[in-house]
Order: C-alpha cells, then sequence, then structure tokens
C-alpha cells in the first residue's frame, strides 16, 4: 500500500469516532488544511484550519454526543490524552471536578516526508537540535521526521522515548512515519526522564529524540545523556529562544544562567554593572531552531555564543530558512536579514514613543503578557535585558528563590512585582494598578515642578519690586 493510500486510510479510521453527521462535514474540508476538531459541551463543533476557524455544526454539543466518541479510544492516559492505533492522530480531554469528559481536542497527526528538509544538514553533522514553536505549528511533525532520517538515510541507532504515543502512534506496533527508529512508550508522564536514561544504558543509541522536556528531572536527564555522547533532537516548551532563557527550569538546556558579582576593576574594564548575568555551562542542545511558521524558521546554530553574545546585550540574528512550494530551501540573505532588523528597529522607536515604562516578564508566560498589554491597550514595552527594564513582574516562588535576574534586578534596585498566579485576569490587574500609580505620580511630581517654578518667579518678583 502506498502513502497516499495509507493517509487516506488513517484519515477514514480518525473520522469514524465522529458521529455521521459531522463525518459528512469534515469529508469537505481540505484534509491538508484541517488541523484539529474543538469539541466542547453545550456549544457548536469547530475546525481549526491552517488559517481560520470554521463551524462544522449550529447545534449545541450533548453528553451523549461526547461518550460516542470517546467509545472509539484507547482508555487516556495521565495526561488526559489517547490515540487510535496505527494512526497519528491525537485525541485531548478536558474534565470536570469529577472526572467527566465536557471537552475534546482532536487532532490530525501527519507524517510529512521532507517536513525537516530545513535542518537536515544539522541532523547529519550530529548536533544536538532543540525545536521550539507555538503549538500546532508542526513541531512533533518535525522530530518525527528526523527521527526518521537518522535512522533510515543516516543509518544511525534511533530510540525514541514516546511518552504520549504523539510521535510513533497508539498501539505496540510503531507508525511507519518513523522508519527504521526504534520506539519506547512511557507509563505515566512523570517517568518520561527515568525511561530517557533507561534508554541510553539498555539499547546503546547513537541518537535519542525527545518530544516536550517540561521539568527539571526530564531537563537533567537531558544533560546527562548529552554528556554520554549522545546526540539529542527534542522540543521544549516555548515560542522562542527568549522565553526558554526567562524560564528557570528549562534555562539548564541552553547552558543555565545566573548572577554574577564582578570585582570594581573587571566591572569597569567590561564597562557594566556589578551585578550581570553569565552562562552557567555548556549547553545540552548544540543547535537551536525556532519553527516561525509551515515553511519558515529561524536557526541559531551556535547556541553557546548565541547565550553569550545576548548575555552582553549584543544583538543576534538567526539564520532564516523558507521553504517553497517544490520543496527548495532558500536561506534568506544578509542583507534581507539587515533589512528585516531596520525595520523592526524603525517600529520600535515609534512604539517606544508611547510607552510608560518597560517590563521583564520572568517565569511568565510573555505571550500572554504581550496579549494583555495588546487587548488593553496599556503603555509598556516587554524587554529581555534586566538593565533596559523599569521593572519586573514574577511568581511569588520564583521571587522567594531570588535566581537569575531577579537576583540581578534586586541588586541594581529594579523593582520586583508579584503576581497571584499565570492568568490574563491577574496579569491586567498588576499591570493596570503599576500604570495608575505611575500615572498618579508623575502627575503629582508635575504639579509640584509647577509650584516649584511660580515659587521661583513669585520670589524673582519680589526681590525686583519688593
Amino acid at each position: 500500500m502506498n502513502k497516499d493510500k495509507e493517509l487516506e486510510k488513517e484519515f477514514k479510521t480518525f473520522l469514524k469516532i465522529f458521529p455521521i453527521s459531522l463525518q459528512k462535514e469534515l469529508i469537505k474540508i481540505d484534509q491538508r488544511e484541517l488541523i484539529e476538531i474543538i469539541i466542547d459541551l453545550g456549544r457548536p463543533i469547530k475546525a481549526r484550519l491552517k488559517n481560520k476557524e470554521i463551524l462544522l455544526s449550529d447545534k449545541n454539543v450533548l453528553r451523549k454526543d461526547i461518550t460516542q466518541i470517546t467509545k472509539h479510544l484507547s482508555s487516556f492516559g495521565d495526561d488526559n490524552r489517547a490515540g487510535l492505533e496505527k494512526t497519528l492522530h491525537r485525541i485531548s480531554a478536558i474534565r470536570n471536578r469529577n472526572q467527566k469528559v465536557i471537552g475534546i481536542t482532536a487532532r490530525v497527526g501527519r507524517s510529512i516526508k521532507g517536513s525537516a528538509k530545513f535542518i537536515q544538514d544539522y541532523a547529519e553533522l550530529g548536533h544536538s537540535i532543540l525545536l521550539l514553536g507555538k503549538p500546532g505549528i508542526g513541531k512533533t511533525t518535525m522530530l518525527r521526521e528526523l527521527a526518521r532520517i537518522s535512522a533510515d538515510d543516516l543509518n544511525k541507532r534511533v530510540i525514541i522515548v514516546d511518552t504520549s504515543n504523539e510521535i510513533a502512534g497508539d498501539g505496540d506496533i510503531p507508525h511507519y512515519g518513523i522508519g527504521n527508529a526504534r520506539r519506547m512508550q512511557v507509563a505515566s508522564t512523570n517517568l518520561q526522564h527515568q525511561t530517557m536514561i533507561e534508554a541510553v544504558e539498555n539499547h546503546n543509541p547513537e541518537v535519542i529524540v525527545i518530544d516536550e522536556i517540561s521539568t527539571k528531572e526530564e531537563t537533567e536527564a537531558a544533560r546527562t545523556i548529552a554528556e554520554r555522547g549522545v546526540q539529542l533532537i527534542a522540543t521544549a516548551h516555548g515560542n522562542q529562544l527568549a522565553n526558554l532563557a526567562q524560564n528557570p527550569t528549562l534555562c539548564d538546556l541552553i547552558g543555565g544562567i545566573e548572577a554574577v558579582t564582578l570585582g570594581d576593576e573587571e566591572a569597569r574594564r567590561r564597562g557594566t554593572q556589578k551585578v550581570v548575568l553569565e552562562r552557567r555551562s555548556p549547553p545540552t542542545f548544540g543547535t537551536l531552531v525556532e519553527i516561525q511558521s509551515f515553511n519558515t524558521v529561524a536557526i541559531y546554530k551556535d547556541t553557546a555564543k548565541t547565550i553569550d553574545k545576548i548575555l552582553r546585550g549584543n544583538s543576534v540574528q538567526p539564520e532564516i530558512r523558507t521553504i517553497d512550494k517544490n520543496n527548495r530551501i532558500k536561506i534568506l540573505s544578509t542583507q534581507d536579514q539587515k533589512q528585516n532588523a531596520t525595520n523592526l528597529k524603525t517600529q520600535t522607536d515609534i512604539d517606544e514613543k508611547t510607552v510608560l515604562k518597560k517590563i521583564l516578564p520572568y517565569a511568565i508566560d510573555k505571550t500572554r503578557v504581550q496579549e494583555v498589554i495588546n487587548d488593553s491597550l496599556l503603555p509598556y514595552r516587554i524587554t529581555e535585558k534586566i538593565k533596559d527594564a523599569d521593572f519586573v513582574i514574577t511568581l511569588r516562588p520564583h521571587f522567594r528563590s531570588k535566581k537569575g535576574p531577579l537576583r540581578e534586578a534586586e541588586a541594581n534596585k529594579i523593582p520586583i512585582h508579584i503576581i497571584r498566579n499565570n492568568t490574563r485576569t491577574q496579569i491586567f490587574q498588576v499591570l493596570s494598578k503599576l500604570e495608575k500609580e505611575y500615572t498618579k505620580k508623575n502627575h503629582i511630581e508635575k504639579l509640584q515642578e509647577t509650584d516649584n517654578i511660580i515659587n521661583d518667579l513669585q520670589e524673582e518678583l519680589e526681590k525686583q519690586y519688593g
């Protein structure tokens, strides 16, 4: 059976879990555009495509509809994910307080040959590669293809640590999309780090592939594996390098960041403040890739040099690669990259005129903070550097630990404000309050300045006219 027929068969398996009426609507959609189906109790069913959302039904979902879908699935794991045997499709559940399923996200999984062509040369060089990008942008698809390339084209011994069966599919026989790579399933999400170490100790791999590194234990396991000379190819939570650098749990993947106190002479020689940030150790991943869209990636070839430049306040320009409809790769020219940087700086200069203060969110979702700023028209701008920040916002547990940027902020007397939780509501409340306080303080200062000018004029007049 050829690949097209396999894909068609897998999609039919996916369709069969839904009611007949919904199947009829789904077959009208271009399968290549479909990302996932959204089903929530008491709401109409929606389909998310690459560039838009559409309603599939104007009827609200009933409990029996959800029950009808879940009975076709394997049991949900502790990560509330289930799969369909011999396919890459993933079904995730949302539960109420009584653990009953009240929502379903059914994501279409695909094996796309050539999806990792962007960065195949780095895999061939044996570089450990970390993939970043927003959910649904194709991280796992690219990861799967890199596993296949490493096993089939490069003839390496590849082990996939497949926690949610998302890379190699549900069931005991792995999906053909991973080629000759071998797959180790994980009994529970909190055991992923143990399985990573077990893979190295028991199966003699040259390459280990991991999806979604997200805990301290997994970060430490990845470092242990890299120190043993095994190539790592993995994804991690975060859209960009900046997200990773701000994450106290995951920043060790890029070498870790710590505050260092310099002597007076060294600080003068560098032209910096006495407390500076430095990379703590060699990065676990030598190359970092930001997936910007389905056909564009930004590559940081040398993670160590990149982090060092950022910490010294220097600008960093990744290599931008695109791929066209004919599967041809284009590397953006230096001139194009400079033009992009110029356009960005121009926009930043324009925005700067309307900004009251610059904030640095630490261990907080910066995308969410930016959304709050944009939606509420608050006059703030997010900055990546402590030295440019007017204040820092963070969560209480991280404030207590006083690590990395927080220690530097405190040493340089930059205010740190605490939010209770990482929600849009809490972020908005804190930023709104700070804006009002700043505006009030600024208004009082201007009134005082005006009073001083009036008093000076009165004194001058009294001197002249008695």
